[in-house]
């Protein structure tokens, strides 16, 4: 599965809107989905001018769900570079 390619898988039709960034029906973290993709072929543009884009991702029980790229918590991995940077 490459969470890039131009043409969404087909489990994502059935994908639900999650407002936590988490899966609706067991709430585990985008972290811990099976499977992700991305569709970059439509960003939405922000009120400041920025891009951001659905990202759909099928958990491991079974419930597909999206959430908004600008809605991503954090994480470890960014706060860690950011802190080998200084």
């Amino acid at each position: 599965m490459d969470a890039f390619a131009l043409t969404p898988p087909e489990w994502t039709q059935k994908a639900v809107h999650a407002y936590g960034f988490c899966c609706p029906n067991c709430r585990a973290s985008s972290l811990e989905a099976s499977q992700v993709w991305i569709n970059r072929r439509s960003p939405v543009l922000t009120e400041d001018h920025r891009r951001k884009w659905q990202e759909f991702y099928n958990c491991q029980c079974g419930c597909a769900w999206w959430g908004w790229s600008s809605d991503r918590p954090p994480s470890n991995l960014t706060s860690q570079q950011d802190a080998d940077l200084e």
